[in-house]
């Protein structure tokens, strides 16, 4: 009797991530409960498996999603402003002026939500991000069932997420707590850059890192 799958992906190619360099001709991808229980030869998956839904894909290569490993998921409802500028003029002149104007909790979750749906349009499954409330870029990726690590992202000047760089660090680390245990989400530390983090707060990034087993963006 075939064993019950949800879902079977039949490919022309099959194109895993180990072995390195493999590519499996006229292969299946057997799915049950989102997870993955077996690659095999299309013929064989005939035989073996039932499945609810099937996808015939004869003319594709089926790949791993693909990992965005640096994002700003939210700035995607910024996007195009003030083009072709050095970064710091960019920055300075232009972002974080319409980021103090504009960002919030609505702005963050709408903006991930959007961006989200491009990435998994693209074949993107997986965001490393890091931006202003986090709370919110983690309810849009579990919205849109993307997985995602988010930064407790640090700063040490004031936004209208938080107000100096230990406030930053509570109210990101309270949102690593509050998300524990969500199977698509994953958190680290993610300090902005140098010319925005003191070696005081990096030198605490790094102990925190160490404490919490968190790793940093």
């Amino acid at each position: 009797m075939p064993e019950h799958v949800d879902t079977l992906i039949h490919g022309r190619w099959i194109v895993p991530v180990v072995p390195m360099g493999t590519v499996l001709p006229q292969h299946s991808v057997a799915v049950r409960q989102g997870k993955i229980t077996a690659v095999l030869p299309t013929d064989e998956a005939a035989i073996r498996f039932a499945a609810e839904q099937e996808f015939d894909l004869t003319n594709h290569a089926v790949i791993p999603g693909l990992i965005n490993l640096h994002t700003h998921a939210a700035m995607n409802l910024l996007r195009g402003l003030a083009d072709d500028l050095t970064l710091m003029s960019w920055l300075n002149d232009h972002v974080w002026p319409a980021e103090s104007r504009h960002v919030s909790a609505e702005f963050v979750f709408d903006g991930t939500l959007l961006a989200c749906a491009e990435m998994l349009r693209g074949g993107v499954t997986c965001m490393n991000d890091m931006y202003f409330f986090p709370e919110a870029s983690a309810r849009a990726s579990l919205k849109a069932g993307l997985r995602a690590n988010l930064g407790v992202i640090v700063l040490e000047f004031p936004s209208a997420y938080a107000a100096d760089a230990d406030d930053y660090l509570h109210k990101g680390l309270a949102t690593r707590d509050e998300f524990q245990g969500e199977p698509l989400l994953s958190f680290g530390i993610a300090p902005h850059a140098p010319y925005t983090v003191t070696d005081r707060t990096f030198a605490k990034v790094l102990t925190l890192s160490a404490q919490l087993d968190c790793p940093i963006h």
